[in-house]
């Protein structure tokens, strides 16, 4: 009598096995795009100061420069109408600075895109291993 050993796994344990590890997968990708998101985030966060602070420190620099450029314009055409140009010219100015950040931004997803496509990987995956 020979004994037959059967390496063979049930259906049973074929599903239960890959219930785990689509399990362990999925929980996986929530850990990719936290951390995903995480880095974006303070990715824009330090940034975001970054160009506050050195805003900040510019305006600073500039007022005296506007001021002058104002008197000495005013002394030409008159003070109240070189505050007025001096002060177009500066929203303009501002106006575009705030327009390309604002359309840098926007370029940059915030999505997790990693984990989109690992997710798309994963129910490929899964779907190959229910054939």
């Amino acid at each position: 009598m020979s004994a037959v050993m059967h390496d063979e796994k049930s259906l049973g344990q074929l599903v239960g096995d890959l219930v785990n590890e689509t399990r362990t997968l999925m929980t996986q990708e929530i850990q990719l795009a936290k951390t995903e998101v995480s880095e974006k985030v303070s990715f824009v966060g330090r940034n975001a100061a970054s160009a506050a602070v050195g805003g900040f420190v510019a305006l600073l620099g500039a007022l005296p420069i506007i001021a002058g450029i104002v008197i000495a314009l005013g002394h030409k055409i008159g003070y109240a109408t070189s505050s007025f140009i001096v002060g177009a010219v500066f929203v303009i100015i501002g106006g575009v600075l705030i327009m390309k950040a604002m359309n840098a931004l926007k370029r940059e997803p915030l999505a997790p895109v990693q984990t989109k496509e690992q997710i798309k990987e994963t129910k490929q995956w899964a779907k190959e291993q229910m054939r």
